[in-house]
């Protein structure tokens, strides 16, 4: 595999790395150091022989995690009043040689979970043929994210590529996997999309396990995103408007990017939630912002992430912390670092915002340049 290149005694690898930013920000959201600790094994273990994998040496694959392809991302679940929820998100089998053998590593690595933490895997189970195709295709295969709670026993989601057997097929793969998870009537209620990035399944101990199905619109509006929140309660509707206006505008105008590239302004996702079998109803709303696509900098994205976090009741200074925690750069110097923001409506629960932040272990995206009228563009 590639990812088993040793370092030699004093090269960074990525195990180290992204493991000294998980202590960080363990100590920063309050996490026991016994409990840190635990969860930094875990992400070892998870990484595998890549975890040795030398900095100096690029990407074992093309990991669509993040923007540098580092397999791991980490987030912060922020509510009113409530101490902010540290996650890590984790690719394992990045290094494998195609997505098939990066799909075997990632379900051995849960079943060893599922042993450790005593939880069932059988609502995968009976998925395993719909998105694990021996020949399969897409950008990633599978990820895990861990709610990383006190006690050293995390809440575990998986997240699988509904076009993992051609892209032609992603609808269809979504629809026959609610039916089988009982949910019969959840694709017809989901709206109009572009595309299904992403298919997530709570697994273990969760209050209410839900199925969620990730939507790409090709534009989205915030009308429209306030209309599709809407359905959930006129409160969703008004603060989903507020929170999209707040994260994306105003934008910058696509100029390039300090290394002449023309940026990729990605569009929002949203997610749609499913707990209750049999009903067609979702019980939850998020909508995603690639705030990173939306700013010049991450001081920019900073900016907004605080203002949004204060104005729903959140200790936004915690954001602040992790931030220093994660990188000692300048907010300035790049964009990306805070690469998503999101706003949760979840029934009989409060609103929630999760800041995705970057591990950038192998590269910093410059900041966009400010677009001059009478720059040349590109097509």
């Amino acid at each position: 595999m590639t990812g088993a290149a040793d370092a030699g005694p004093s090269e960074a690898v990525l195990g180290d790395h992204v493991h000294s930013q998980l202590t960080a920000l363990g100590n920063v959201v309050g996490l026991a150091a016994s409990d840190t600790a635990a969860y930094g094994r875990v992400l070892l273990d998870a990484l595998g022989d890549s975890a040795h994998r030398p900095l100096s040496l690029p990407p074992a694959s093309p990991s669509f995690i993040s923007d540098d392809h580092t397999p791991v991302e980490f987030s912060l679940a922020f509510t009113p009043g409530a101490a902010p929820v540290l996650r890590m998100l984790v690719e394992p089998g990045w290094d494998s040689a195609d997505m098939g053998g990066s799909g075997r590593a990632g379900l051995e690595v849960l079943r060893e979970w599922a042993g450790r933490w005593n939880f069932s895997t059988d609502r995968l189970d009976t998925l395993e043929d719909l998105f694990f195709p021996a020949a399969a295709e897409g950008p990633f295969a599978v990820w895990y994210a861990l709610e990383l709670r006190p006690g050293g026993v995390p809440g575990v989601k998986v997240y699988l590529n509904p076009s993992a057997g051609g892209a032609g097929h992603a609808a269809r793969t979504v629809r026959e996997a609610l039916r089988r998870l009982g949910h019969r009537d959840a694709f017809a209620a989901l709206p109009e999309a572009a595309g299904y990035p992403f298919f997530a399944l709570d697994l273990g101990s969760w209050a209410m396990p839900r199925v969620k199905v990730y939507v790409r619109h090709t534009r989205l509006s915030t009308d429209h995103a306030r209309v599709l929140s809407r359905a959930y309660s006129d409160l969703a509707g008004g603060q989903t408007k507020a929170f999209f206006q707040r994260a994306t505008e105003p934008a910058p105008a696509l100029g390039r990017e300090t290394d002449g590239r023309e940026p990729l302004r990605r569009p929002p996702l949203t997610t749609h939630s499913f707990t209750d079998s049999g009903t067609g109803t979702a019980s939850g709303f998020t909508l995603h912002i690639p705030v990173r696509d939306y700013v010049h900098s991450d001081e920019e994205a900073h900016a907004r992430a605080t203002a949004l976090l204060t104005d729903f009741g959140m200790d936004a200074s915690v954001l602040t912390r992790a931030l220093a925690a994660l990188t000692p750069r300048e907010l300035g110097d790049g964009v990306g670092l805070i690469a998503y923001l999101a706003l949760a409506h979840q029934q009989h629960r409060q609103p929630r915002i999760t800041a995705y932040v970057s591990s950038e272990a192998y590269a910093v995206r410059p900041p966009l340049t400010a677009h001059r009228p009478d720059e040349a563009r590109t097509a």
